[in-house]
């Protein structure tokens, strides 16, 4: 049909709000650069220059919520309310869920303690905690952070299934990454620490590659990487394995350090950061 003579069309869309087209394959590379370029802008907006990064496991419980789940498993037991097999599977998952619990308060204490510090520094040379924005070991992270009055960070990722951003993270420094290397990056540009504690996968995917990046020179930041719980970290993976093979060089065992308190974590966290950050010819971002 013929356009009616005279009328004007409505002006069309332009490409960038072209939402089928910004969505398509054709469109990833500008996905990927909003994804670099709108959390640079945010970060500078809200004067965020430093940040020690905590992450291990999503599944972490804090250690009320863990109780209580096991008083609810030893009453079903208790009730003969489950077979004996199911019984014994809640009783054994409650009795882990507890013992990593320790991890959730330890990270949210020294989360506390690394942001009251922090606090008494001026303003733009401040340190904030970041975490992956999720639950456990990270809503932890930003709860501490929370509760000593300070602000926190949370690089939260979409995931195919469900993970809510955890409710203690600075709603202005809260972010939502669709490409796992992209938040990577965020992770590591503006990280002048990284604590992990005890995870899966994610965490030790995290883990390695700053290693990797620390060890092979590719950020020029040389910072500390905190292994906090000897109990699971020397378990899960044996570093000297690596030595005793020569995968690693011997300098290699300087890129890590094992801690088992939130009080010697703090005190290394604090004397590290100090010496390489806040003195005249410390380090900057790469």
């Amino acid at each position: 049909m013929s356009p009616e003579k005279g009328k004007l069309r409505p002006t069309p869309a332009r490409a960038y709000q072209n939402q089928e087209f910004m969505l398509s394959p054709q469109a990833r590379t500008l996905r990927v650069m909003s994804e670099m370029m709108e959390p640079h802008l945010r970060f500078k907006k809200y004067g965020v220059r430093n940040t020690v990064v905590m992450f291990g496991s999503a599944r972490t419980l804090p250690p009320d919520v863990a109780r209580k789940q096991l008083e609810e498993a030893k009453v079903l037991a208790k009730a003969g309310q489950c077979d004996d097999s199911e019984c014994a599977l809640r009783l054994r998952v409650a009795e882990i869920n507890l013992r990593s619990s320790a991890y959730y308060e330890a990270c949210r204490a020294l989360s506390f303690e690394m942001t009251k510090w922090s606090l008494s520094l001026p303003e733009w040379q401040r340190f904030l905690v970041c975490s992956g924005g999720g639950p456990g070991i990270m809503e932890a992270a930003n709860l501490g952070a929370h509760q000593a009055g300070g602000r926190s960070i949370g690089l939260g990722i979409a995931l195919p299934f469900e993970q809510e951003h955890n409710p203690y993270i600075t709603p202005e420094l809260d972010l939502e990454f669709h490409y796992f290397f992209v938040r990577k990056y965020w992770f590591l540009y503006l990280a002048k620490a990284l604590v992990a504690f005890p995870g899966g996968f994610g965490t030790f995917d995290e883990l390695f590659e700053m290693l990797t990046l620390i060890q092979t020179g590719k950020t020029k930041k040389h910072f500390p990487v905190l292994l906090f719980g000897s109990a699971f970290w020397k378990n899960a993976v044996n570093f000297e394995t690596f030595h005793e093979w020569g995968m690693v060089s011997p300098a290699d065992r300087d890129l890590y350090i094992h801690v088992d308190s939130v009080e010697e974590a703090r005190d290394h966290l604090i004397n590290i950061i100090t010496e390489r950050y806040l003195k005249p010819d410390g380090e900057t971002n790469d």
